[in-house]
């Protein structure tokens, strides 16, 4: 089973016991988080698509470390002005393993009710229709 998570403004497609690295959440090392912005679920038969989010479910994921990524070199120039600035940045990160993924699976069973429940007002109507049709032989 995997899923689609949004975080940080960024998609990441996750499968159970996956390590993730995303920008900095919130979170001890060794906490447990829930990522709730799962934009689709799925499986090799079937995936449940979100319209924006799949309703009920959840990824539940342990924070592995809070550290800082490797360095970017910001370099700026404009030639001939004797322009140059040179800056560095590294960027806040935590590394994630994906514990469980969690579906709506409270979902999939309110359709059978409502399969049921439609079927009882067919069943009337066919008994109605026999009446009648019993009326105009006699």
């Amino acid at each position: 089973m995997y899923a689609i998570v949004k975080t940080g403004g960024k998609q990441y497609k996750v499968a159970k016991d996956d390590k993730i690295v995303i920008e900095k959440i919130a979170g001890e090392k060794g906490a447990t988080i829930s990522l709730d912005e799962v934009l689709l679920v799925g499986d090799e038969e079937s995936q449940t698509i979100g319209a924006p989010l799949v309703k009920g479910a959840s990824v539940t994921a342990t924070v592995l470390d809070q550290t800082r990524d490797k360095k970017i070199i910001v370099f700026k120039k404009k030639r001939r002005k004797n322009y140059r600035r040179k800056n560095g940045h590294r960027q806040d990160i935590t590394i994630l393993k994906i514990t469980d993924i969690l579906t709506g699976a409270k979902k999939k069973a309110a359709p059978k009710k409502k399969e049921a429940k439609a079927k009882e007002p067919a069943e009337a109507k066919t008994d109605t229709t026999a009446d009648a049709t019993d009326k105009t032989e006699e």
